[in-house]
């Protein structure tokens, strides 16, 4: 019995310990300027979080025909807050829309669509010490994948 207690209570300490210490790194984050939105992510620990990413999409849902592919112009900015070393992504502004140019039937209904900033996937470190914050204006959607390695490497043949 009383070892059970001595578990819950380290459980409980480590708890505390855990919430305190990520409230005081969320201190290293200032609150959204006016017209942005501040996101935050907190990431579970992974046992090997080497063999994982985070993607972040930012983008917004909008009515668009279902035959086209859109995009936004726009980019996310990694940012190191001065005097902590942690990072932060900056998104300072969402648009124009653009999109291909197929034909489309004129009494086509609209769709709703989440509609992302066009380019490669904006890949960053899997962290689960650190919050991923990012600032975007408001409207603005903020969306994350976790992509995870292949536990096996594979050789690549010579020639």
């Amino acid at each position: 019995m009383n070892t059970i207690l001595a578990i819950v209570g380290v459980l409980n300490l480590l708890f505390v310990t855990l919430s305190v210490q990520a409230a005081d790194n969320m201190k290293a984050y200032s609150p959204a300027g006016a017209g942005m939105v501040r996101h935050v992510l907190h990431l579970p620990k992974q046992a090997d979080e080497y063999a994982f990413k985070v993607e972040l999409i930012v983008g917004k849902t909008v009515q668009v025909d279902g035959v086209n592919t859109y995009f936004f112009a726009g980019r996310i900015e990694e940012k190191i807050i001065e005097g902590w070393g942690f990072p932060r992504y900056d998104v300072s502004k969402l648009g124009p829309m653009a999109g291909t140019l197929m034909a489309v039937e004129p009494d086509a209904p609209k769709v709703n669509r989440f509609v992302a900033i066009g380019g490669e996937p904006f890949l960053i470190r899997y962290n689960s010490q650190l919050p991923v914050v990012v600032y975007a204006p408001e409207g603005v959607e903020v969306r994350y994948r976790i992509w995870s390695a292949a536990p096996k490497m594979l050789p690549i043949d010579k020639g």
